[in-house]
């Protein structure tokens, strides 16, 4: 868990370095003015405090197990350790790409980017089903709720429905690649 709470922390830091703000959030922050300082502390802050409650229960589940280690443990720590690589191999390839001024409005379409429209976010489901995995190990069975509810999110709420929105204003050539990658789930891609 400090592994990855370093890794998302490192990454996001150094990814919103700067002037500019995330248009996600500048989408959110217009949408409740006047007076968002006030709003904010309720529709992000307290909104992201229950869900960082629930989305931890495995992690609950499994520090309270007084069992001993299982092989369910070792292959939840296997599918979190996955989870990891893919979600920050992920970033770095995104990154790299963006970083370089000729890919200005491209789609990035190679690496893991060929297999998913949005690998950082299968890395990141593959992380929170491993810690299930390792709490169920433990008897924990009932923190499911938080796989699934983190799956939701990523999938239908805030990571690729919130994404794809808008994503082809900006990357036309982006209706091509929805076409033809998979949105979540790493495939070969239909050509």
């Amino acid at each position: 868990m400090t592994i990855w709470a370093i890794r998302l922390c490192v990454y996001l830091t150094w990814r919103n370095w700067g002037p500019h703000e995330d248009h996600r959030y500048a989408a959110i922050r217009k949408n409740n003015e006047p007076h968002f300082w006030l709003t904010s502390i309720y529709i992000i802050f307290g909104l992201q405090a229950a869900l960082a409650w629930i989305i931890s229960m495995p992690l609950f589940g499994a520090i309270e197990s007084r069992t001993m280690l299982k092989a369910w443990d070792y292959l939840g720590a296997i599918v979190v350790i996955i989870g990891l690589y893919w979600e920050t191999k992920a970033d770095w390839q995104l990154s790299r790409f963006k970083s370089q001024p000729e890919n200005h409005g491209r789609v990035l379409d190679t690496g893991l980017w060929h297999y998913s429209r949005h690998p950082n976010y299968f890395g990141e489901f593959c992380v929170w089903w491993g810690f299930y995995i390792i709490a169920l190990a433990g008897g924990a069975w009932w923190s499911i709720v938080s796989p699934l509810l983190m799956t939701l999110l990523l999938y239908k709420v805030s990571g690729v429905a919130l994404l794809e929105k808008t994503i082809t204003e900006r990357r036309p050539e982006y209706a091509h690649y929805i076409k033809r990658t998979n949105a979540f789930f790493p495939w070969a891609p239909k050509e």
